[in-house]
């Protein structure tokens, strides 16, 4: 990929985390945790994909989706905030995705606890 857009992704990555935890102050995020885990930007720089973890006490699916929400709706603030943070020309149209990359993995680690598998012999190694 193009040393130039993946520096701008990290970039994004970084300021839209901050902007997020810093300068939204809207109370359906509530006590969620919102993590930016990654950064997609096309080659043109018009769009970027914007991956969010949304984590919550007793893992609340509702407050989860509600939250993600929260930021959806705060697209545009986000961009403009980008405006004075990020030095590129036209700041990406954002597009943002609910990442459940770490949920699915947790839920795949518990499925495998529970197979009931033999340990291997060291005599057929």
């Amino acid at each position: 990929m193009n040393v130039k857009v993946d520096r701008i992704n990290s970039e994004l990555q970084r300021q839209i985390s901050i902007i997020i935890s810093e300068d939204i102050k809207d109370p359906r995020i509530g006590t969620a945790i919102i993590s930016v885990t990654k950064v997609k930007t096309t080659p043109d720089l018009k769009y970027a994909k914007v991956y969010i973890s949304v984590y919550t006490k007793d893992n609340n699916k509702e407050q989860q989706k509600e939250s993600f929400d929260t930021v959806v709706r705060s697209a545009l603030y986000i961009r403009n905030a980008l405006k004075t943070r990020v030095k590129i020309r036209n700041i990406p149209e954002l597009n943002f995705v609910l990442d459940t990359v770490e949920e699915e993995g947790s839920r795949i680690d518990e499925i495998l606890r529970g197979l009931n598998i033999p340990p291997a012999d060291e005599d057929n190694k």
